[in-house]
């Protein structure tokens, strides 16, 4: 079963930096899907960047030119590094990984969370 750990959560003031990553134990193809969502206080869970495992990112319209996400596939991991952070990106972020070939399963981080204080 895959397991995905992240780290790099915190406290940072806003106009500050962060950056997550997210290691999973196994079973995740290059070509696969990897990224983060979050969820806020009061919000629903929003995709907050993907690596299609295809070439192609894909980032929520708030965080474009600010967020971005990269990964090495040599260690499974996903990383996201946050810059110009704000309040209202104050969420618990969870990372995801699509594991599988043809059946296709998705697996989620436990969460990390990240306080942005004005």
């Amino acid at each position: 079963q895959v397991q995905l750990v992240e780290s790099g959560g915190g406290l940072v003031q806003a106009g500050g930096s962060l950056r997550l990553s997210c290691a999973a134990s196994g079973g995740i193809f290059s070509g696969n899907a990897m990224g983060w969502y979050r969820q806020g206080p009061g919000k629903q869970r929003e995709l907050v960047a993907q690596n299609t495992g295809t070439g192609r990112t894909i980032y929520a319209d708030s965080v474009k030119g600010l967020f971005t996400i990269s990964r090495d596939n040599a260690k499974n991991t996903v990383y996201l590094k946050m810059n110009s952070l704000k309040p209202e990106d104050t969420a618990s972020y969870y990372c995801f990984a699509d594991s599988g070939v043809s059946l296709i399963r998705r697996e989620w981080g436990q969460g990390t969370q990240v306080t942005v204080s004005s």
